[in-house]
């Protein structure tokens, strides 16, 4: 609970010294880690498909990264979060991704400076997502409320289990087709990725569930969460959100956060589980008749 005196001053009375207030020193920790996470991803694919012309770049703390032109990974993170967002900057970026072929798409927390959204807006583009970043303090004793199911054993994958990771993952998410082509490859790019570590939930000894972990500055980003059809509503993503939670705060981290669409099931799930939301972040998307407009005036 937060209470406001008559000097207007925020005073937390929570009684829980250890969540860290949700401003801009916590949200550029939170977007660094994505933005690492995403960059480690695209020098990942690089490798494994080296004609694929997977590449990020770094600008003035905005990281654009570029993963194929139907990858949800092709994106910017960090517009205005680090400093003010400027015109030629943004020029910088919108032609990384032009030069490409590929459409442009920023993510931009609310947090950032105010003259993101202004040159956005500006340049004609459009929010188009939504996402809530969820975040909560760990510990190396960490233990969820939630009960869980003894049966479900959590461990990260074996060498060579890539593809076998890769194909659960694709198995739980087969309901949205528009992400096949990502899923396509995606055995040989994590067995290619340096910063990230993969987990099973196991029932009986058969994996059922995925889960991924990326680790940047102290910050955990959990992702990659997957169950197939016939294991859910066993208990698997509850198993395997607490032992990457322990593990992560085993190598260091003092905070955990992840991403999930506002008011979904993934939300309610993690704020059972301790999560709080810190900001609600904003995808936007430059239309292809702004990208022309722009093109002819630059």
């Amino acid at each position: 609970m937060i209470g406001l005196n008559n000097e207007s001053e925020v005073t937390a009375i929570t009684g829980d010294d250890l969540f860290p207030f949700s401003d801009l020193t916590l949200a550029r920790r939170l977007e660094r880690a994505e933005a690492l996470s995403n960059a480690d991803f695209v020098e990942a694919r690089a490798r494994a498909f080296p004609d694929s012309g997977a590449q990020w770049i770094e600008l003035s703390g905005v990281y654009a990264m570029y993963d194929g032109p139907a990858s949800p990974v092709t994106q910017t993170f960090g517009l205005g979060i680090s400093q003010p967002a400027t015109g030629p900057r943004l020029d910088e970026i919108e032609e990384f991704f032009r030069s490409r072929g590929s459409e442009i798409f920023h993510e931009v927390c609310p947090l950032a400076d105010p003259s993101a959204v202004a040159l956005l807006n500006e340049r004609g583009y459009e929010p188009i997502e939504f996402t809530s970043v969820l975040y909560r303090p760990i510990s190396k004793d960490l233990r969820l409320g939630t009960s869980r199911n003894e049966r479900i054993q959590v461990r990260l994958i074996h060498p060579g289990e890539q593809e076998l990771w890769a194909e659960t993952a694709a198995r739980g998410w087969s309901e949205m087709s528009e992400l096949e082509d990502f899923f396509k490859g995606l055995g040989q790019v994590s067995a290619k990725r340096t910063a990230a570590l993969s987990f099973f939930g196991l029932l009986e000894g058969e994996a059922i569930s995925t889960g991924a972990l990326s680790i940047s500055d102290g910050v955990a980003l959990l992702a990659g969460a997957s169950t197939v059809p016939e294991g859910r509503k066993q208990g698997a993503q509850l198993a395997l959100l607490e032992g990457r939670l322990r593990y992560a705060a085993q190598q260091g981290c003092d905070i955990a956060m992840m991403g999930a669409l506002p008011g979904s099931g993934s939300q309610r799930n993690a704020e059972r589980n301790g999560f709080r939301i810190a900001y609600t972040r904003v995808k936007w998307h430059l239309p292809p008749a702004s990208i022309h407009e722009i093109a002819q005036t630059v």
